[in-house]
């Protein structure tokens, strides 16, 4: 399952990000409203956690703006705010739930959960299917046969993205934006890194799919036997 967390306090949202991470979701982070909305518009999640107050947009516009869209991706509010007016005013905007800080992390995972079972039917499938490729997106294995090894979180978000999108070539811009972050401090030569331990992981499971680079304009999966 994949979900889009999108808080201004970057400490308790990056402690989130790694607990939901710990529990086999594939969290994509972000601190600011515009680059929630901008995300959530090109992104494919099973749910959203949006705080209220954020810079730039607060949750309940980008809320807005998604539904006005036509994005029914499930969002669960997040908020300091617990007056009943918010609450109203969440669930109007489209909001499936609504969750005051502070909360114990158990609630939020219950809450999630939730959250991704309601908005399961219109989502991609727990397995995705590429040639004698699988990829399981529940529990991050990659399988060819009887083989099959588990994938790190990145690595899992890597090989979400192209076979979620077979045909599409992904550039490296793309995958560092929307993995490490527009304000991650990684340098782009950690997807080659990564793109290389792909590859390595494919051959190990004596898959037909290979990744192919094609040169200054990205990367995606073919199946040599198609």
């Amino acid at each position: 399952m994949r979900l889009l967390l999108a808080d201004d306090e970057q400490e308790l949202t990056d402690a989130l990000s790694v607990i939901l991470s710990y529990n086999k979701y594939s969290v994509d982070v972000v601190y600011d409203g515009q680059d929630a909305l901008d995300y959530a518009l090109t992104g494919d999640y099973d749910g959203l956690i949006l705080d209220v107050m954020m810079p730039k947009m607060n949750g309940f516009d980008v809320l807005r703006a998604l539904r006005t869209e036509g994005i029914t991706t499930p969002v669960i509010m997040l908020t300091a705010k617990s007056q009943l007016q918010d609450k109203i005013e969440g669930l109007d905007a489209g909001a499936d739930d609504y969750l005051p800080k502070p909360f114990e992390t158990e609630e939020l995972l219950a809450r999630s959960r939730a959250m991704t079972r309601r908005g399961g039917e219109v989502f991609t499938p727990d397995v995705l299917t590429l040639g004698d490729l699988t990829l399981n997106r529940k529990t991050f294995e990659l399988s060819c046969g009887a083989e099959s090894i588990t994938l790190a979180n990145k690595e899992f978000q890597m090989m979400e993205m192209m076979m979620s999108n077979p045909k599409v070539i992904v550039s490296t811009d793309h995958f560092m934006d929307h993995i490490w972050g527009y304000d991650s401090d990684s340098e782009i030569n950690v997807v080659w890194a990564y793109i290389s331990y792909l590859r390595r992981k494919l051959q190990s499971i004596g898959s037909t799919v290979e990744l192919k680079a094609l040169r200054g304009r990205g990367y995606i999966l073919e199946d040599k036997n198609a």
